[in-house]
């Protein structure tokens, strides 16, 4: 089992930037994706971005730009750093990770959620 413990949630006014963590626990042998989903109230969760052990990196269309995802292998250690953040931009933001077909399909594992609330 992997666990996920998110971090850096919070309220920013528009404009404004966050930046999340997310430190993977347990067998952390079979993470190769490691990234981030979200769920705004009303919706589904989506894919907002997530990148292999080798730092390659996927992003949803509505972030691409301003959020900007990084690793720290070591450390087991996933980071977002969110810029320009948009009142739409508020939602729970979930920590995933999984094997290598995570980059084509759902992720394995899922953090708590940390809320993010951006007011306008």
């Amino acid at each position: 089992q992997v666990q996920l413990v998110e971090s850096g949630g919070g309220l920013v006014q528009a404009g404004g930037s966050l930046k999340l963590s997310c430190a993977a626990a347990g067998s952390t042998r079979g993470i190769y994706v490691m990234g981030w989903y979200r769920q705004a109230p009303g919706k589904e969760r989506d894919l907002v971005a997530v990148i292999t052990q080798g730092g390659n990196s996927k992003y949803a269309d509505d972030v691409e730009g301003r959020f900007s995802i990084s690793r720290d292998n070591p450390a087991n250690t996933v980071y977002l750093q969110m810029n320009s953040l948009k009142p739409e931009d508020t939602a729970v933001y979930y920590c995933v990770s999984g094997p290598y077909t995570m980059m084509f399909g759902s992720p394995e594992y899922w953090g708590q959620g940390t809320q993010v609330t951006v007011s306008s």
